[in-house]
């Protein structure tokens, strides 16, 4: 699995253009069941995704077709880590 932190490096007025671009990026990966979950950091200084468990190169690649990057309004970090330890989906 991975973490994908996305630290924004353009102000929030360019990212809310970008957003439903990013927003279409992010449905995709939902319906392609890549994607578990995500939202914007607090404060609002760019996101955080979680990712099922795919190829890091599957993972990088769709990274760099995030709208946020293409149009180089953020950087990404990808973090991929072993869950050991889980709550049940029902529990969260």
């Amino acid at each position: 699995m991975f973490v994908i932190l996305i630290d924004y490096t353009a102000s929030l007025d360019r990212i809310d253009a970008a957003l439903p671009d990013h927003n279409a990026w992010l449905d995709e990966q939902y319906a392609a069941r890549v994607f578990v979950a995500s939202g914007p950091k607090t404060p609002r200084t760019g996101g955080v995704i979680l990712t099922g468990d795919h190829p890091a190169e599957v993972i990088r690649a769709i990274v760099a077709r995030d709208p946020f990057a293409t149009a180089g309004l953020a950087s990404h970090t990808v973090v991929e880590f072993q869950p050991i330890r889980r709550a049940p989906l029902s529990d969260l």
